[in-house]
């Protein structure tokens, strides 16, 4: 769960009245600053569960970095299968249902392997580096509906866009330079390119997620959950014995009271996940996972697992990033406005010129 975090894309809960329409204002404020807060909490976790090499210094995983999310699936496979069971073994039976079985387990597989390039890519990047590069999937996801559906971008979208990876571009290379989460200096290429690779399979899985859980609307969440998290836990399992030192060096060796926190952190970000995005619209979604990365810069220079300090141009390079992100979501209502104006103009323009004619 990044995870399960792109699993259900907003699509999926068309008929679900929005959080405004269904709970009060300070119920959806208190939701979306938990849904900012579990996006913030996860790669923080899982960057202060690193470990110091004393002998050069740069940081690394001292456990073997699948084993958390191995230890997820098991998780959640068996909590699920116990709501299913205590909603009566008819909910329990739907689960090995053959065509949504060999539909989620086909996603569900595609998901394992994002969750092997988070954590490579976490092994390189700091947890502020890692959620501001996630916010590619703007660029990412509009790039896929242009080529896939047609949809266009305007150019105020696009030029948006190119301020967000501007942004991005200059916390890499400025903001991060002084950074000491990522344990050395430079720009690391193989964590950026494993985070683009991961929102990228996101992107492609949200699709094939909204698809198919409108086609199977009539399976509860748990049910769902199994269904994506057996392929998942095989996937990983396999990957566990391919990686070279995970069953080689003890499959809890190095786990300690942290690790356990980052197990805990995969499993509430993917449980909540589901059900947060049925009350929260998009807007918000898009804009909590923006806020998060300030969250998580205030936490490194806090908190004394991170010897990050606070620096104004790492700041400023932050709230650019999180300004051109809330940007490029409020131009969209802008945008669809317009083009309705422009619409209903041609057509009263067309009626004018018919009048006239006649």
């Amino acid at each position: 769960m990044m995870g399960f975090t792109k699993a259900y894309s907003d699509k999926v809960f068309d008929g679900v009245k929005s959080g405004k329409e269904s709970i009060g204002v300070c119920a959806q404020v208190a939701l979306f600053t938990f849904f900012v807060f579990t996006r913030a909490i996860h790669p923080t976790i899982i960057d202060a569960s690193k470990s110091v090499d004393e002998g050069t210094g740069k940081k690394y995983f001292a456990y073997g970095k699948l084993t958390v999310v191995l230890g997820e699936t098991v998780l959640t496979l068996i909590v699920a299968q116990l709501i299913a069971l205590a909603s009566g073994f008819s909910k329990w039976r739907m689960i090995w249902k053959a065509k949504p079985m060999k539909v989620f387990s086909l996603i569900g597989f595609v998901y394992a392997l994002g969750d092997y390039l988070e954590m490579a890519s976490m092994g390189s990047l700091g947890g502020a580096a890692y959620q501001i590069l996630l916010q590619s999937k703007l660029v990412i996801t509009a790039l896929m509906m242009w080529a896939i559906k047609g949809t266009k971008q305007s150019s105020l979208q696009w030029n948006i866009l190119l301020l967000v990876m501007l942004s991005m571009c200059v916390y890499m290379i400025g903001g991060s330079s002084g950074s000491g989460s990522s344990g050395g200096g430079g720009i690391p290429i193989a964590g950026v390119l494993n985070v683009l690779l991961k929102v990228s399979v996101s992107c492609f899985c949200a699709v094939l997620s909204d698809r198919f859980m409108k086609e199977f609307k009539d399976e509860p969440i748990y049910v769902q959950l199994v269904q994506f998290k057996c392929a998942w836990f095989i996937t990983i399992l396999l990957l566990t014995f391919l990686d070279g030192s995970t069953w080689q060096n003890g499959l809890l060796t190095g786990w300690n009271g942290i690790t356990v926190g980052v197990l805990a952190s995969f499993t509430i970000k993917g449980w909540s996940t589901m059900y947060l995005l049925a009350i929260l619209d998009s807007v918000l979604k898009n804009i909590g996972e923006a806020v998060a990365v300030l969250v998580i810069y205030i936490a490194q220079v806090a908190l004394p697992q991170f010897e990050d300090s606070f620096e104004i141009p790492t700041f400023l390079s932050v709230c650019v990033v999180i300004l051109s992100v809330t940007a490029y979501v409020g131009a969209k209502q802008v945008v669809e406005k317009a083009t309705r104006y422009d619409k209903e103009a041609a057509m009263m323009a067309r009626r004018g010129s018919r009048r006239t004619s006649t």
